[in-house]
């Protein structure tokens, strides 16, 4: 550590996402490295954060674990009133301080990958079946789902199953393209 630099660390619990109202992020825990640096007026803050939280599954909404490494740095610098620009932050000077809190949530959620799903055959497989019975666009197709997980779907046999006809009109307006 440098005299213009300082050190901090932070436990992020389920309670931080509660407190922060996080719209994507419910639970989780992580551990979170701040490193401060002023240089020619202007504070570089590091984050370094690993640890893991837990996401619905986009594919039958059960919760899952998503690891978290990631680096990020923010700059920030005083001035008259405040700004959130690209790779700045401005803070009142009368103010003389920054809440990092939304900053470390942010830069948690651009972490994740866009699509939450279970790895396969990890998924609830009652949802699966449930999900299977309306992915299915035809009688004649075997029992297994677009994800490459073989389900049993209630008692139904696939002969018996008709498709609204309404659906074989809409395929032709398809076929047609």
């Amino acid at each position: 550590m440098t005299e213009n630099s300082a050190d901090y660390e932070f436990s992020l619990t389920n309670q931080f996402f509660a407190d922060i109202d996080a719209p994507e992020i419910q639970k989780g825990k992580l551990q979170v490295q701040l490193n401060v640096r002023k240089t020619m007026g202007v504070y570089v803050l590091t984050f370094h954060i690993e640890g893991s939280v837990i996401v619905p599954c986009d594919r039958c909404l059960d919760d899952m674990e998503l690891a978290v490494a990631t680096d990020d740095t923010l700059k920030v610098k005083l001035g008259e009133t405040f700004s959130d620009e690209d790779d700045m932050v401005i803070v009142p000077e009368e103010d003389g301080y920054i809440n990092v809190a939304w900053f470390m949530y942010e830069f948690i959620a651009l972490s994740l990958p866009m699509k939450h799903v279970h790895a396969p055959g990890k998924c609830n497989k009652s949802m699966m079946g449930a999900l299977n019975k309306h992915l299915r666009t035809s009688s004649d197709e075997e029992e297994t789902d677009d994800f490459g997980l073989d389900e049993e779907v209630g008692d139904e046999s696939s002969e018996a199953r008709e498709i609204d006809p309404r659906w074989n009109e809409l395929k032709k307006i398809l076929d047609n393209n």
